[in-house]
């Protein structure tokens, strides 16, 4: 077996291994050509050196829509991912050896984060104004993909996730609250029960959103339930709120203003708010480059200064520097 490791390990080069990631990415042999400059019949030739590097494991199937990988290939092309984003980071360490004057930081934030994470971002770059700031905003679900396939070098979010271990630091808290318009019946009454709240018509977010995952836990798959209609953005949901088309669960950093100038209210429900935490996360395996060291440092110190307050809510205590002992693995 040892013997079957070392001949792949010999025989498998990098230019085999784009071939088939452009494959895979394009659907046809022209296709990955086309992308990587070459001619058909020199991409079919890398193919099949790498399937012969493989042990003459088929790593691909075709199919009328493209093609279909197999085990074998997806254990290809993750490890193509992981050889790609380590020659990304030994790029950005040679760009960075004299500190954190430049260089650059792939950062990706769930989408209700973004009413406080480019503030902190923002204050980075002033502070660094040679580094380069690459920022992907998204739902939970899409974000720790690209993290997990290394596409990330930090992650913002509101719970860590379980499928794969990663380094955290809690960033502040993230109250979740249920709003309506400011003349629903449920406005103004205390501690009202969640099995009433539930029978109303709730706006949720898309599958893969943590909301529409702690919604679901809150209100649980049973009768008597009101309408639900799902929206694929909180500031949509907001409108729609405000234009009386239901009440919606949703973090209470993201209605801020509203409340504050009447145009949203909150339904006092029992049990609410839900105050999760903040939370900056890297992969555990992943080694993190001056630049992005120095980017996790700053979010750990000061990025609770940034957090929308509710109505006399108090300022949160501002978190310690990470440190190793303060770091988690999930």
């Amino acid at each position: 077996m040892k013997e079957n490791l070392s001949s792949f390990a010999r025989r498998v080069s990098l230019k085999q291994l784009r071939a088939f990631a452009a494959l895979v990415a394009e659907g046809s042999i022209s296709g990955a050509a086309q992308r990587l400059s070459l001619t058909p019949p020199a991409i079919s030739q890398q193919l099949q050196k790498l399937e012969e590097a493989a042990g003459g494991l088929p790593l691909y199937d075709r199919h009328s829509k493209g093609v279909r990988l197999t085990d074998a290939g997806r254990e290809v092309l993750a490890a193509l991912e992981r050889v790609e984003a380590a020659l990304a980071d030994v790029a950005i360490a040679l760009e960075t050896l004299r500190g954190v004057s430049a260089g650059r930081v792939a950062i990706g934030m769930i989408s209700t984060a973004k009413y406080f994470a480019p503030l902190a971002l923002a204050a980075f770059k002033r502070a660094h104004p040679g580094v380069e700031l690459a920022i992907r905003i998204g739902n939970r679900e899409a974000i720790l993909s690209a993290l997990r396939s290394f596409e990330l070098d930090l992650a913002i979010t509101g719970y860590p996730p379980e499928d794969f271990p990663v380094a955290r630091a809690v960033l502040g808290p993230n109250p979740h609250v249920i709003i309506a318009p400011p003349d629903h019946p449920l406005v103004g009454q205390r501690a009202v029960p969640l099995t009433v709240v539930g029978r109303e018509t709730i706006l949720l977010r898309e599958p893969g959103s943590g909301t529409r995952a702690l919604l679901k836990r809150l209100f649980p798959e049973e009768p008597p339930l009101g309408p639900r209609i799902e929206i694929g953005s909180n500031e949509t949901i907001k409108q729609a709120v405000m234009a009386g088309m239901g009440i919606a669960l949703i973090s209470a950093h993201t209605c801020a203003a509203e409340l504050a100038d009447g145009r949203l209210a909150l339904i006092d429900a029992e049990g609410l708010p839900v105050v999760r935490q903040w939370f900056v996360i890297r992969r555990a395996d992943k080694r993190l480059l001056p630049v992005a060291e120095a980017l996790w440092r700053h979010l750990v110190a000061s990025a609770a200064d940034y957090l929308p307050r509710l109505p006399a809510e108090p300022p949160p205590a501002r978190a310690a520097a990470a440190t190793a002992e303060q770091e988690e693995i999930a």
